[in-house]
């Protein structure tokens, strides 16, 4: 995988961040909303979070092995 690859694949995961935060945020705003979503949105958050991270130190490795070559 290239670092081109992790990059966008970090790209990606961010979309779901995002998507999952804008949907935690409608869950606090409106009344009733349910505290089991929400506590499942945060786990997802976290799970994405290292994931991120993940791929973003994939691609910075594969950025310093190119430029050793």
């Amino acid at each position: 995988m290239s670092s081109d690859d992790s990059l966008s694949r970090a790209e990606e995961l961010l979309k779901r961040v995002e998507a999952a935060r804008a949907e935690l945020e409608q869950l606090s705003e409106g009344e009733g909303g349910s505290p089991e979503r929400a506590i499942e949105l945060l786990g997802e958050l976290s799970e994405l979070a290292k994931a991120v991270e993940d791929e973003l130190t994939r691609a910075q490795r594969e950025a310093e092995s190119g430029a050793q070559s």
